[in-house]
């Protein structure tokens, strides 16, 4: 059965988490107060609709409660709108709702009305994106929750020629490999304790934030 999905807000985070929720197959209703962003919605999500998303009446026909998950990602010219919509989704019964915001205090009142997640996409990117900054060897960088993260990391020169296991990286940084893209070929292989290191090999990591740069300062 396909997850029902409730998107509030067509900018610019909006719409890329709607067209993504739509490229994975979820049925996904896309609302703005912009007519305009609501027909390039329209394009590819289920339904779109143009409306005020702090109308109660308006906001209680999408049927909130029967959604899988409701994301307000109304955005800075509006905070008070996001609080507002927000806590009407969730007092119209919106089992899971992820609401964007715009700084700490924003992100405080958002949880207190019953966000159950609150997101701040241009901070997010760009603490993952300023790693990239500082440190060539960082490919890529995805948040997992809980101050988890998966990066692609170039294996720093000092890894060539040893092994995983003679390296000991849980133990000496807190990172796991989780899989090596070996050499210009960019294949994934599942890495053991007996797994050289070679010049170009990319390493899947899971760690925790910053754990990464400490490596790469420290190699």
């Amino acid at each position: 059965m396909k997850k029902q999905a409730l998107v509030i807000g067509l900018g610019q985070f909006g719409m890329s988490v709607a067209r993504a929720l739509a490229a994975r197959q979820a049925e996904v209703l896309a609302v703005d107060v912009r007519d305009a962003r609501v027909r390039a919605a329209a394009a590819f999500a289920s339904e779109a609709a143009c409306f005020d998303a702090t109308d109660e009446a308006a906001l209680a026909r999408t049927s909130p409660e029967r959604r899988d998950v409701c994301v307000c990602a109304i955005g800075d010219e509006a905070t008070e709108a996001s609080i507002l919509c927000t806590a009407l989704l969730k007092q119209m019964g919106a089992r899971r709702v992820i609401a964007r915001s715009n700084d700490e205090l924003h992100a405080r009142i958002l949880t207190l009305v019953g966000a159950s997640q609150v997101v701040n996409p241009e901070r997010e990117f760009g603490d993952r994106f300023a790693n990239q900054v500082l440190f060539e060897g960082i490919r890529g960088e995805m948040a997992l929750g809980d101050g988890l993260l998966v990066s692609e990391v170039l294996a720093p020169a000092s890894f060539v020629g040893k092994t995983l296991g003679a390296l000991q990286l849980p133990r000496r940084f807190g990172v796991t490999v989780v899989a090596i893209r070996k050499g210009s070929a960019g294949k994934l292989v599942m890495p053991g304790a007996e797994l050289a290191f070679e010049g170009g090999d990319v390493m899947v990591l899971v760690s925790r934030e910053r754990v990464v740069a400490e490596m790469l300062e420290r190699s």
